[in-house]
């Protein structure tokens, strides 16, 4: 059966659409089965009926015309209940409705499964049998796991506006409901939707005696300096708009061209007598599988970067002008998995927005994007990317939503939301200079969330207090070894002298996880559960003595460094740390040094840390609550994950109560704490967290001004009312609901849908 299985979804995956995909499903499983009726039905909501699209057994005419309503037959049935119904003889069941277009009268035994992705029903697998007989549960399983196979791609049918099309509704508008992501960069890109892709089919590629042998590597060395020169052009091109740390996911491209694992292994397989095309094939094929088997996300990222200098590679054995594109006004980049120097082909001017169907918050492209200031929606999975090219595309950062040849009404909502937004962000400037603090004179800080040393400047702009977190991982993930104390000073004195003598909280080095370094590779079963943060660096002290000294340097004359913590699970890993970090501070004054000693913080970011925040505060100069990964440790929700991602929330009860719990255990020890993730760029939970008496916050420079604007509308008194209120919830949607309410009633409503 799973040879069987696999087959079909081979030919399925083949087919030129998806009524011939309909066809294949309900041909084959009718002859793996050995059943007399295989049928297809798909829900067609806006009708409230269920359809049949594709038959093997029954009379072919009845396709598209055989529709019952939500409340009638068998089939509305297994949609109701949302799950298999096996009967030895259907026409006996209440439910059963007799069709005379289908001549279903001479079938008795029936066997349904629903159809269902992320939790709504795309339609119902049938088959039947003429004698009286239950399905066995062989039968029943092997339905059962074809159904769940095929709800991935009906559902690509379905945003394509497939599925529409051959349920007869052509003068229906298109589906307002969008397909869900994960956000990549803040903001709303309306436009064209432009799917860029290889404009080589590399796996495609034969092998293929030649007899000139050099003529072959002179083409293949010609292929190279092609793209080197290209990759020039492009990172050239950025010049102005990235600072010469991102350009460096350039130069990466380039140190890749000139390795012999490309350049010599290739030559040799030329050498070998197969044409230059065939050979690079076969070298980045050998090279790919190894990226591939490893566990680490990251590198299995590098892999695809190997794969897209290959397809340039071939784009100039293959072809003698290069492959040019025309780029909209508005131009919304989508593809399968977009890459930087993709990126890099659109004109700034002309980039509106960016959609990929691979990829995470961590993928350089998303990286990219938020120092452009480009919205992105990332891991859209069920993106249609071959069938949306020159369609009217929205592209919803926030929330990670994706709207394809939307309807009218949903275009002009997010056309006003968007003036809305630009203008509401042109009147909060004013509040750049003014305080953040309530109306009864409670003052809580703004801090900005950065790693870029491109957002230096905005961050300065929106009138931040300082860095609440400097994530230094990302000069690591840059570079093709471990950056030494004097770079790493140098970035970080950048930092710090541009926001004196403002705080500024420098995270010391947190890879694993989703965040790895292509020198140093973790691989794991379940990496956010293994070798990550703190646990690495203190198993290396020699990486966190290096960084903890270039701090500690960097800081020399100023004296606003704060060092924080990450993932921090055990008292004993803050004691270990503080220590390492006093030694670097004594041997660098030993050295004839002045330096002070900076302020030592712990994140608060899983539940262990969170029952022992007391204890935890005791030893450390402040907390900072790192609520993304918390929320996702407390709600077993991988916030990387597509297909979990509307049950990851941080204003779950169980999220609310452990950072209500973490403020009032480090208040306690009469230590400040804050918060740093993403729950801090939320006005709703921002309001919450004055009411929790939050000591300051820290957050997207997008966002600052939008919770600035919360905070000083709000008392502390009020703030605790609506904390008070929430904390009798049960349910994240319940908090939500209760506090847009409030937002509404104060007259803040327009931050609450701008920062949607």
């Amino acid at each position: 059966m799973l040879n069987t299985l696999r087959s079909i979804i081979q030919e399925v995956n083949s087919a030129r659409d998806l009524d011939q995909a309909l066809s294949i499903i309900v041909s084959r499983i009718r002859d793996a089965m050995g059943v007399d009726v295989c049928s297809i039905f798909l829900t067609d909501e806006h009708q409230q009926q269920h359809v049949l699209m594709a038959t093997q057994g029954l009379q072919a005419d009845s396709v598209g015309k055989v529709r019952l309503d939500f409340k009638t037959g068998l089939i509305s049935l297994v949609a109701a209940r949302a799950e298999p119904l096996n009967l030895a003889d259907a026409q006996v069941h209440p439910n059963y409705h007799h069709s005379d277009k289908a001549g279903m009268e001479i079938f008795h035994s029936f066997l349904g499964v629903p159809i269902i992705h992320h939790r709504k029903i795309l339609g119902v697998l049938v088959v039947r049998q003429k004698r009286i007989e239950r399905f066995d549960e062989d039968h029943e399983n092997f339905l059962i796991t074809m159904s769940a196979q095929l709800a991935g791609a009906m559902a690509h049918a379905k945003a394509s506006g497939e599925t529409d099309l051959l349920l007869k509704q052509h003068d229906r508008k298109h589906d307002a409901r969008p397909l869900q992501g994960l956000p990549g960069a803040p903001g709303v890109a309306i436009g064209t939707a432009v799917h860029i892709y290889p404009s080589t089919d590399l796996d495609a590629i034969p092998d293929r005696k030649v007899t000139n042998i050099q003529a072959e590597i002179d083409a293949f060395h010609h292929a190279l300096a092609s793209v080197k020169q290209d990759l020039t052009t492009l990172s050239n091109r950025l010049r102005e708009v990235l600072p010469s740390e991102e350009r460096r996911l350039f130069d990466a491209y380039l140190l890749m061209l000139d390795s012999h694992s490309l350049r010599g292994a290739t030559a040799a397989r030329i050498m070998e007598g197969n044409w230059a095309a065939g050979a690079l094939r076969a070298t980045i094929e050998e090279q790919v599988k190894v990226f591939m088997d490893m566990d680490d996300a990251y590198l299995r990222e590098r892999a695809e970067d190997l794969r897209e200098l290959a397809r340039r590679i071939l784009h100039y054995l293959l072809r003698d002008v290069q492959y040019k594109r025309d780029f909209p006004e508005h131009t919304v980049l989508v593809g399968e998995e977009i890459t930087a120097p993709m990126l890099g082909e659109v004109p700034t001017e002309r980039l509106r927005g960016i959609v990929a169907a691979r990829g995470s918050r961590t993928s350089h492209v998303a990286i990219l994007a938020r120092a452009l200031g480009i919205p992105a929606v990332m891991g859209a999975e069920d993106l249609p990317v071959q069938r949306i090219d020159g369609s009217v595309i929205i592209a919803d950062g926030y929330n990670g939503n994706v709207y394809i040849s939307p309807p009218l009404h949903v275009i002009t909502e997010f056309e006003r939301l968007s003036k809305e937004e630009a203008a509401l962000a042109a009147d909060l400037l004013r509040l750049a200079d003014v305080p953040s603090e309530t109306q009864d004179g409670k003052s809580i800080p703004l801090y900005a969330n950065t790693g870029l040393l491109a957002d230096i400047t905005p961050s300065l702009n929106t009138g931040a207090d300082g860095i609440g977190l400097y994530r230094t991982e990302f000069p690591f993930m840059i570079r093709q070894r471990f950056p030494g104390e004097e770079e790493q000073m140098r970035i970080y004195r950048q930092v710090l002298h541009a926001f004196a003598p403002k705080p500024v909280v420098l995270r010391t080095l947190d890879i694993g996880g989703d965040k790895s370094l292509p020198y140093f590779p973790i691989k794991e079963d379940n990496p956010f559960l293994g070798w990550r943060g703190i646990r690495i660096t203190l198993d290396h002290p020699e990486i966190f003595l290096v960084q903890v000294r270039a701090m500690l340097r960097a800081s020399a004359g100023m004296d606003n460094l704060y060092i924080l913590l990450p993932m921090i699970s055990r008292v004993a890993e803050l004691d270990d740390a503080i220590t390492l970090i006093r030694r670097a501070h004594s041997e660098l004054n030993e050295e004839g040094n002045m330096l002070a000693m900076p302020k030592i913080g712990a994140m608060i970011e899983v539940p262990s840390a969170v029952y022992q925040a007391a204890n935890l505060a005791r030893r450390a100069d402040f907390l900072s609550i790192g609520t993304n990964d918390l929320t996702q440790y407390l709600l077993a929700v991988d916030r990387n994950n597509a297909r979990v991602a509307e049950l990851y929330d941080t204003l779950h009860p169980a999220v609310l109560q452990a950072v209500y719990n973490t403020i009032r255990s480090s208040h306690q020890e009469n230590k400040p704490v804050s918060v740093c993730g993403e729950m801090a760029s939320d006005p709703i939970a921002a309001a919450l967290l004055v009411g929790m008496n939050i000591d300051s916050l820290s957050m997207s420079t997008a966002s600052l001004n939008r919770v600035k604007w919360v905070i000083r509308n709000l008392t502390q008194e009020r703030a605790r009312e609506y904390l008070q209120a929430v904390l009798l919830l049960e349910d994240a949607s319940e908090v939500r609901s209760y506090m847009n309410t409030r937002m509404e009633e104060m007259g803040l409503g327009g931050l609450v849908r701008a920062g949607r």
